[in-house]
């Protein structure tokens, strides 16, 4: 190593010492993953609910499974930000304290949003290529949310 690259080097030790001791700081960030019990949770044909468990349980009910990854920062953030975003506007652990018109347009929005391909989430899918939902799948979705 030359006399102009030591200070380079130097720096660069400091710089990564820097963001590995940032890294291990935001671990300690406290981070909401709860599931909350059910309350009255989707009551409504086994097809459809399989694919609502499948494709959206994760996010839209208080039956989140966390991942590995929702345990560490900054995805946990990410993560915990998703599924309460998600709970809010649609949680089916709560769907039978929706009245029958809140049902009737949540699951209308819910089926425009995979049409439109928002849902599932495509990051999500990058990690839970399972979660997609086929044509066929759709179609049910459809029949379901046209009641």
């Amino acid at each position: 190593m030359n006399a102009k690259q030591a200070p380079r080097f130097k720096f660069l030790k400091r710089v990564l010492l820097v963001l590995a001791l940032a890294f291990v700081g935001i671990q300690f960030v406290p981070v909401e993953r709860s599931n909350p019990p059910v309350a009255s949770d989707f009551d409504g044909a086994p097809e459809i609910e399989a694919i609502l468990r499948r494709s959206c349980y994760d996010c839209h009910s208080n039956e989140t499974v966390w991942p590995w990854y929702a345990y560490v920062a900054p995805v946990s953030w990410l993560v915990a930000e998703d599924v309460e975003h998600g709970r809010r506007e649609l949680n089916f652990s709560i769907w039978g304290s929706y009245s029958e018109t809140q049902q009737i347009s949540k699951s209308s929005e819910a089926v425009e949003e995979v049409e439109k391909g928002a849902m599932p989430l495509p990051k999500y899918l990058k990690l839970h290529a399972d979660a997609a939902i086929s044509a066929a799948e759709l179609a049910l979705l459809k029949k379901w949310a046209d009641g």
